[in-house]
């Protein structure tokens, strides 16, 4: 496909690598591409970063028909840029797109303009160790119809933001409160979509935590209010006895990316790792008998963030002396490793820009 590209003629100062934060700066220019049924995607162009232009009809702020991804891309010591198993977050937006009929995107070409967006942002993806230009493409419904109709128009949009960690304890183990009131989502939901509203119906139980004193929430299934199913807005896994157990997906947890590599990771190394269902009660069981030797989240924010302490019904249970576990510091540093191109990528995961 034809990109237009219009370079900005007022270039942003790039930002202290020391202090990032995290989705706080944006660079210098986004990607946009419409759609139309008649049309298919076109009009692809690469601009001068700015506000959109939306009817306040469009369909995305009535109906909430809006998916996204979350990506970055690293600077490898060389100097080099690399994106990490990109196709994966396409062919996971697709599914999203589908889940909630949106247009979907053919998967080479959604490969191709996210390539040429970050070659054309290059120069600020940070060289500082920790830090990276988090991609985040999104896709959205623009018809001005309020009727409940099939979504004949949409919006295509990627925009960059230099960061650094995302949780401010860095690499440090956090605490989580298990929430027992509000769900997240519910099997035959939107759960394995990465939707806008399946992060707005987690804020309240959130902020509730956060005033507690909590870094997120815990969250069990929608019907028994006893399976675990994600940690905050990440996947979550647990080693107990030896074995690593995580969430089996089953159309209420998010497919994640950094899930999937930590798994594929673990298993070429022998460890033993089961997909399947966790009761609370059988981690907080574990917790008791001293058996529950790590537990942490994984996503591509955030890489992997040890949790140090459960809260449940009132009583706070501390994991590994509130200490990141050796299994947990190992796949941060086998992924990040990978990620910043310190170490031989086995797998065939990362992709030169």
């Amino acid at each position: 496909m034809d990109i237009r590209i219009e370079k900005t003629t007022s270039p942003k100062v790039h930002p202290d690598p020391n202090t990032l934060g995290f989705g706080e700066v944006f660079t210098d220019h986004m990607f946009m591409m419409d759609y139309s049924k008649k049309e298919g995607w076109h009009d692809a162009k690469i601009v001068p970063y700015g506000d959109l232009v939306l009817s306040p009809a469009a369909c995305v702020f009535h109906y909430g028909a809006e998916v996204f991804e979350g990506m970055k891309a690293y600077r490898t010591p060389d100097g080099d840029v690399q994106l990490f198993r990109p196709m994966e977050n396409i062919r996971r937006l697709n599914n999203s797109a589908e889940r909630l009929c949106l247009p979907q995107i053919d998967e080479d070409l959604a490969l191709e303009v996210l390539t040429k967006f970050v070659e054309i942002e290059k120069d600020w993806v940070p060289a500082k160790k920790g830090t990276s230009l988090y991609l985040r493409p999104f896709l959205i419904a623009t018809d001005a119809k309020l009727g409940l109709h099939a979504i004949d128009e949409a919006k295509y949009v990627i925009i960059a933001s230099p960061v650094g960690s995302y949780y401010k304890e860095g690499i440090n183990p956090v605490k989580i409160m298990i929430e027992t009131e509000d769900v997240r989502a519910v099997r035959g939901g939107t759960g394995y979509a990465k939707c806008g509203g399946n992060y707005a119906a987690s804020n309240r139980a959130a902020a509730k935590a956060e005033e507690k004193g909590f870094s997120q929430v815990l969250w069990l299934d929608g019907v028994e209010r006893k399976y675990i199913e994600e940690v905050g807005a990440m996947n979550v896994m647990f080693k107990i006895d030896g074995k690593v157990k995580t969430p089996k997906l089953i159309g209420s947890v998010l497919p994640g990316i950094t899930r999937k590599s930590c798994i594929d990771l673990m298993k070429s190394e022998g460890q033993d790792v089961e997909e399947t269902f966790i009761t609370v009660d059988e981690v907080i069981d574990a917790l008791k008998a001293g058996k529950l030797e790590e537990a942490w989240g994984c996503g591509t924010a955030a890489v992997v963030s040890p949790i140090g302490l459960l809260s449940y019904e009132g009583v706070d249970y501390v994991i590994n002396d509130g200490k990141i576990g050796e299994l947990t510091q190992h796949l941060y540093d086998e992924l990040t490793g990978i990620q910043w191109g310190e170490k031989e990528d086995k797998f065939g995961w990362t992709l030169k820009v």
